[in-house]
């Protein structure tokens, strides 16, 4: 079964009025992952579909939704997922992929069946973003240890972090995709902090390995006129391209970054001061 949802673009003038119910209505992913169900959110910023899959006694396939208007859910597409949960196997076209705790699957455009399992050693959890192509390239699986691996900031900042960068050019081809996890020490609470905005790109947070009875307080906006969304463990978060991606939670967290757009390059950014942020 798969459920789907539709989300509309918005103007950074029209965002400057919402309410807190605005905000989460418009931009949080809050039901990823239901019992032997695909839920996906198809997004009008550059397309971009957020998708979770929870198989349990059954199989799931990756079915089009109607927003798709295609035969395959991939026909003009490629799909990027990284399992957040415990042991489980993806089979593209007939062939298995076993994918351990954050490990990662690109599928290139064209693949025509997709398929979601559990492999039995406890609940898997199916993280995947999805971005419009133009070329196939190879499906691959990544590992972390196949990742590009950066240490970024300072116990002193509370945000000491690992950046692991699964599906980017520097690892493999994409058309558009990219897609990477950031680990926050324990200790460290802040992510994407000083901020930044890339207009060439936009892009989708989601947040887990958050312990029980915490929340991340994630942060949106242009730099001059900010606005928040608490958020708990596994749930998902759209970023404009206008917009500031930033968070800072009660205790460390792991979040997966995606992206979609015109530009490659990771190190494509506008940097803000965190001192000029409003």
């Amino acid at each position: 079964m798969t459920k789907s949802e539709f989300r509309y673009a918005h103007h950074p003038e029209d965002v400057k009025k919402y309410t807190t119910e605005d905000l989460r209505r418009e931009f949080l992913i809050n039901d990823l992952f239901n019992e032997d169900q695909i839920n996906v959110v198809y997004s009008m910023y550059d397309r971009m579909i957020v998708g979770g899959a929870m198989p349990v006694k059954s199989a799931l396939k990756l079915e089009p939704t109607d927003d798709l208007k295609a035969e395959n859910f991939l026909d003009r597409r490629e799909l990027g997922i990284i399992n957040v949960g415990a042991a489980g196997k993806v089979t593209v076209d007939g062939e298995v992929f076993d994918l351990g705790n954050k490990e990662a699957l690109y599928i290139g455009k064209g693949a025509k069946d997709v398929v979601f399992e559990n492999a039995n050693e406890g609940q898997t959890f199916f993280y995947f973003n999805s971005a419009p192509a133009h070329h196939t390239f190879p499906t691959k699986k990544i590992t972390k240890n196949e990742a590009e691996i950066v240490e970024l900031g300072e116990a002193k900042y509370a945000n000491r972090r690992t950046i692991n960068k699964l599906i980017v050019n520097s690892v493999l081809e994409t058309c558009q995709l990219q897609m990477g996890m950031t680990e926050l020490y324990e200790g460290s609470v802040w992510n994407t902090m000083p901020s930044h905005t890339h207009t060439r790109r936009m892009e989708a947070y989601f947040y887990f390995d958050l312990e029980e009875g915490q929340a991340v307080s994630h942060f949106l906006g242009q730099p001059n006129e900010t606005r928040h969304i608490f958020m708990k463990n596994n749930e998902a978060v759209l970023s404009p391209e206008w917009s500031i991606h930033s968070g800072v939670g009660t205790s460390n967290y792991t979040f997966i970054w995606g992206m979609a757009g015109e530009n490659m390059d990771y190190g494509d950014m506008d940097a803000v001061k965190t001192n000029e942020l409003k």
